[in-house]
């Protein structure tokens, strides 16, 4: 389905029927990262996924993509549907994304799955990884988003799953060189947003891979300490839906169904 946001085109999609269910996909992913998870879902839920600002069918707005802009978009998809209350599970950006939304529209959350994602902020190395990618995106993006894409599995995921690999791979180089950008620019300028995690009604669920690069367990099991979050931790990588299929597909079930 297409919606119409600010002069560009929104890519969304909806299965099945009853409580809401909204799905934000990565950095580099689409909609269809959900495809396997979907039909499993869907049985007793609406299940609402949606293409970000410059990834898979949906336009970019400009160079800088925030997470408020990404946020908005999400937004008014959500209006389109009429639907004044969900549960969200964000992947990465999508964490970020939905922490965004929250801020902004908290009477919207019945509850949150951070996905291989986190509530912080971008250090300063961080920061400066993202700039250095941005400018190599001018020049060779192809091998970037190759090495990028990488670094999100644990090493001997990328033979394990060679498969499954190598389509999201070739879907992440389908991303324009214009969305990549945009979205890196956002993700360097994202604040931290514990707070608003924190205060989220409903189930607060953080899903973490003992072997992810990008998102430290320990550190967010410490600062996640004396709240009513919750931690799952799964044995391997970022790509949890790819590295660990059956034990998210159950998290996320259980997540949804409480």
């Amino acid at each position: 389905m297409i919606l119409k946001h600010k002069n560009i085109s929104i890519n969304y999609s909806v299965e099945g029927e009853g409580e809401a269910v909204v799905l934000l996909h990565g950095f580099l992913e689409n909609l269809k990262m959900w495809n396997d998870l979907i039909p499993v879902l869907c049985k007793n839920h609406k299940i609402i996924s949606i293409d970000l600002l410059g990834h898979g069918k949906t336009e970019c707005l400009g160079y800088v993509h925030t997470m408020e802009d990404m946020a908005d978009a999400v937004h008014a998809v959500l209006f389109q549907l009429k639907i004044g209350k969900a549960k969200f599970v964000g992947h990465s950006m999508g964490g970020y994304v939905a922490l965004a939304l929250a801020e902004k529209e908290p009477q919207l959350f019945n509850g949150l799955c951070l996905m291989n994602s986190t509530f912080e902020a971008d250090d300063k190395e961080r920061r400066l990884l993202r700039t250095r990618a941005i400018k190599m995106a001018t020049t060779n993006y192809n091998n970037l988003v190759r090495m990028s894409f990488a670094n999100l599995f644990a090493p001997e995921s990328k033979l394990r799953f060679k498969q499954a690999y190598d389509i999201a791979l070739q879907s992440a180089l389908q991303t324009p060189v214009q969305g990549y950008i945009a979205a890196q620019e956002g993700m360097k300028r994202r604040l931290n947003r514990f707070e608003a995690f924190k205060a989220i009604k409903g189930e607060k669920l953080i899903i973490t891979g003992k072997k992810d690069t990008l998102i430290d367990p320990e550190t967010i099991a410490e600062k996640i300490s004396n709240t009513s979050i919750v931690q799952e931790e799964l044995s391997e990588g970022h790509m949890s839906h790819i590295e660990n299929k059956s034990e998210l597909t159950y998290i996320i079930k259980h997540f949804i169904e409480k």
